[in-house]
């Protein structure tokens, strides 16, 4: 079992100090997470056997069975849990065996509850990727599913629905955002299906102009219309025994909408030029980053084609709701570009990763794809850092604006330079974390990793504010 599908992590703390035990509990329980509690290494046992922790915080120096016989007894089973040791008799030598019989991190007492609560996040993180990972190679082993990279709940939910819809013959509406991979899914939908040793055929909508759309689905014999000098078969019989999928359907007009849905019903249509019906055998899969049950109320969309349609609709979720995803797709990307532009870069650091977290994604999979590419473009070593991403992803901005310079120029903010009077640059610091505190919205992790520090570093600065203010 992995984490609640909400995120929520679960906690044991094993601590036979009661007024630290207590301590330990309320801090934990003030990040969301769910917490449970024992006094002692044969009580932790059974609470971690029965709830299944994510993460147990345990003390080395325990009443009866001590801590390293714990963390023995934890390793053992079926999904170990991440485990943090801490003791008042922390030495080097008993800090490395604990790491070697398989303890995840080290503290010593007296603890520093700030540290105490971020080796907690990284290690709940650690364990929430894990599961995910493993999850994802036991659901999609050899490589993703037909293209497609995911662990998150909503892909895994994708994957699941095209493997039942695949089988059908019935017509697919994916819908998402641009850039989320509705072509993929497609695509995985023909690969899935009867019709996969056939053709798949796709076409933008948008892309073919209007007065040649008939022409180029449905076909033409020859001599239909001037310049119409050889037959042209058209995509429907291109596809016959395969898949065509329309991408942009919301572009196609209403008039060709009209014959698309004749062709969905009777398995049928009529080229240009020609007064004989032909039989075609045509899965339609159709895609659009438009509201088509908006453009049926606006009448830009049939309503009969559109229900014809919607009956098995797919959902490609937007990048910036899946997760861990986010960090598996970027490693993807980063090999694949590094391969193909013979560039040294072999992972993602720290810092990178923290930017590609925190950014919106507004343009998703296909956004994240090309700034890996210039990212693995401009690293000179093996590891991708934040200053080798693009400007509006290092300020977490889609979209941030310079007021002066180019995209690889950081901006300063207008109203900081405002005035007669330069600022010291003690004043310009002060004023601008106080700029990217409001553009986050308050939210100092964030704001943090905006200005490339880290969180202390951002309350040592606030603290030392407000003691200058009072």
């Amino acid at each position: 079992m992995t984490m609640p599908v909400d995120g929520t992590a679960r906690v044991l703390v094993v601590e036979d100090d009661g007024a630290l035990n207590e301590m330990l509990v309320e801090e934990l329980a003030a990040e969301g997470w769910q917490i449970e509690s024992s006094r002692s290494a044969e009580g932790g046992f059974e609470l971690a056997a029965r709830c299944r922790p994510d993460l147990v915080v345990t003390d080395l120096q325990l009443p009866g069975s001590d801590g390293m016989q714990l963390l023995e007894s934890l390793l053992r089973l079926p999904r170990p849990p991440a485990v943090l040791m801490i003791t008042a008799f922390g030495t080097v030598e008993r800090a490395v065996a604990a790491l070697k019989a398989g303890a995840d991190n080290f503290l010593t007492k007296p603890l520093d509850i700030e540290h105490f609560l971020i080796a907690c996040r990284r290690l709940v993180e650690q364990r929430r990727i894990r599961d995910e990972l493993d999850e994802y190679r036991n659901t999609t082993a050899g490589g993703g599913f037909h293209g497609m990279i995911g662990s998150s709940r909503a892909m895994l939910n994708l994957f699941d629905q095209v493997r039942r819809i695949a089988p059908t013959d019935a017509s697919v509406l994916v819908v998402g955002p641009s850039g989320s991979g509705k072509e993929h899914v497609a695509r995985a939908l023909h690969a899935e299906s009867r019709r996969a040793d056939a053709a798949f055929i796709a076409v933008n909508c948008a892309a073919v102009p209007a007065d040649l759309m008939e022409s180029e689905f449905f076909g033409y014999a020859s001599g239909a219309f001037t310049g119409a000098d050889r037959e042209r078969p058209g995509l429907f019989r291109e596809a016959s025994g395969g898949t065509l999928f329309l991408d942009e359907i919301s572009e196609m007009s209403l008039a060709l909408q009209a014959r698309l849905l004749r062709a969905l019903q009777d398995g049928r249509i009529r080229p240009l030029g020609v007064e004989q019906e032909v039989q075609v055998d045509v899965r339609i899969v159709a895609a659009s980053n438009r509201d088509l049950g908006e453009c049926v109320r606006t009448g830009e969309f049939r309503e009969d084609l559109y229900y014809r349609l919607e009956t098995f609709q797919l959902e490609v979720p937007a990048l910036a709701e899946r997760g861990a995803d986010i960090e598996l797709l970027a490693q993807r990307f980063l090999l694949e570009h590094a391969r193909a532009h013979d560039r040294p870069a072999t992972r993602l650091g720290d810092d990178a990763l923290e930017r590609l977290r925190s950014y919106d994604w507004p343009g998703n999979v296909r956004e994240l794809g090309n700034a890996i590419e210039r990212a693995v473009t401009f690293c000179n070593g093996e590891v991708v850092g934040a200053d080798d991403l693009p400007t509006r992803i290092r300020l977490g901005a889609a979209g941030h604006s310079s007021v002066c310079g180019t995209d690889d120029e950081e901006p300063i903010p207008m109203e900081l330079l405002e005035g007669n009077v330069l600022p010291t640059l003690e004043e310009l610091r002060k004023r601008y974390v106080n700029h990217v505190l409001k553009f986050t919205g308050g939210n100092k992790r964030r704001a943090a990793a905006l200005l490339g520090v880290g969180r202390r570093t951002l309350y040592r600065w606030l603290d030392a504010e407000r003691h200058e203010d009072s």
